[in-house]
């Protein structure tokens, strides 16, 4: 998987791949306020993409100027009547020379509902980019062919395919003398790999053009690098997407499990790894030094693991037929749905002390992602953006004064009480959502520079 971007200078290209998944999701959220606003009544008389000096600027029908800014770290949408750019008071002396029919269309004089529909609307739009990217790149991808067949094979070094037989198209009925499980036996698919006999090539039973015959193939889970975490130990060194680990310390490997076990048994010891790369005339040589990682637990919770950053996959990919446009959305919501799940786990987790706290980035980390997964490819990236603008709707519902949930809170007392909070009231809360936000920034920011 090749770059999307022209790589121009690593540190250029890691922040003009942030900027670029920055300000799609800033955009989508601003948006989002801006067309329910519109669409409830409440003007906008800003739409802007950055801060600063603008550098371009129209104005249309509805009187919305729309403009972009120098300083491409954000964006905000401010309405008629608005005090600033984040909404969090009134312009007073603006809305004295309004008519009534004039402040309705402010959001000081909209009504409740209009408001907080326009609040709201923001975070949600993230989750509606996050839904269609996910769904967009599950409908690209397909859904595997029942029965299992050969796709595409993947290169792999001359020691496991020296007698590789398989084709193409090639239904597979049995490997090893183990009988594959229907796909829809996902207890069987997960149990298939155990019951393999443990050997570098295996006979292989297809179905090809219509008649059984056993062919010779590679153990089919070989030590191959099919995802790269970035940040990781591995992507530190530099091993790369299609990198096949061929030996740990002199002893030869040919299964992942067998690189899998020998890493979570380090306890953190450097590893010798040599490692076939495609095009290279010969095997490279890396120092590999796994680390303490806190992922989820399948019972639920975290649990602390010695990781180096990579996923595995077969030795070659397996046949697809085109995913219905709403199994294609529906895994989609069920995406968005986990990237929540397992951000509110985490953040709970890290701050009763059952993980480290170093799992949360600040714009730095944020930013290395970003160009860690634009360097892998296009299919990479728009999954960031998609786990990020989700990671983004969550965050601005935070009942935080300053965030959009803090407004729905406000919103929310309005309901009950009958009143908005007084002015003093707000004030004061919003100095301290303010502060609340710039402290956890700068701790995520510290995050970033001290933790390794």
């Amino acid at each position: 998987m090749t770059s999307f971007l022209p790589e121009f200078g690593n540190m250029l290209y890691v922040i003009v791949a942030f900027v670029v998944a920055l300000s799609i999701i800033v955009a989508i959220h601003e948006y989002g306020h801006y067309i329910i606003g519109r669409v409830s009544g409440i003007k906008a008389e800003v739409f802007s993409l950055g801060f600063g000096p603008v550098i371009f600027a129209r104005t249309d029908r509805h009187g919305t100027r729309w403009q972009i800014a120098a300083l491409p770290f954000g964006g905000y949408v401010k309405f008629l009547g608005d005090g600033d750019a984040a909404s969090a008071g009134a312009d007073e002396e603006v809305i004295s020379q309004l008519s009534d029919a004039d402040r309705r269309h402010t959001m000081l004089g909209a009504p409740l509902w209009a408001r907080s529909a326009t609040v709201a609307a923001g975070p949600i739009f993230n989750f509606i980019l996050s839904i269609l990217l996910f769904a967009m790149l599950f409908f690209a991808r397909g859904e595997v062919a029942d029965p299992l067949a050969v796709g595409q094979l993947r290169p792999l070094p001359p020691s496991l395919t020296a007698t590789e037989s398989l084709a193409e198209g090639d239904q597979i009925l049995a490997i090893g003398g183990v009988t594959l499980p229907s796909l829809n036996d996902a207890e069987g698919m997960s149990a298939f790999g155990d019951k393999l006999p443990s050997a570098p090539e295996l006979p292989y039973l297809v179905r090809r053009d219509g008649v059984e015959r056993e062919v010779t193939g590679p153990y089919p889970y070989p030590p191959i690098i099919t995802q790269l975490a970035p940040s990781s130990a591995a992507y530190d060194i530099g091993l790369k997407q299609g990198d096949v680990i061929t030996a740990i310390d002199g002893e030869p490997i040919f299964a992942f499990d067998q690189l899998k076990s020998r890493v979570e048994g380090s306890e953190g010891a450097p590893l010798l790894l040599q490692v076939w790369r495609e095009g290279s005339a010969e095997e490279l040589d890396f120092v590999l030094t796994p680390r303490r990682v806190d992922e989820p637990a399948p019972e639920g919770g975290f649990r602390t693991e010695w990781r180096i950053g990579i996923a595995g996959g077969m030795a070659f990919e397996l046949a697809t037929e085109r995913a219905g446009f709403l199994s294609a959305l529906w895994g989609g919501v069920v995406q968005t749905w986990g990237v929540i799940g397992s951000s509110l786990s985490g953040l709970w987790h890290m701050i009763t002390g059952a993980i480290s706290s170093c799992n949360m980035s600040g714009p730095i980390g944020i930013a290395k992602t970003s160009g860690a997964m634009a360097s892998q490819g296009l299919v990479s990236f728009v999954w960031f953006v998609a786990a990020l603008s989700t990671g983004v709707g969550l965050l601005n519902l935070f009942p935080v004064p300053i965030l959009d949930g803090g407004h729905l809170v406000f919103h929310a007392y309005e309901a009950v009480a009958g009143k908005p909070p007084s002015d003093r009231a707000l004030r004061v809360l919003m100095a301290a959502g303010l502060a609340l936000v710039l402290s956890v920034m700068l701790f995520a920011l510290s995050n970033d520079v001290l933790c390794p």
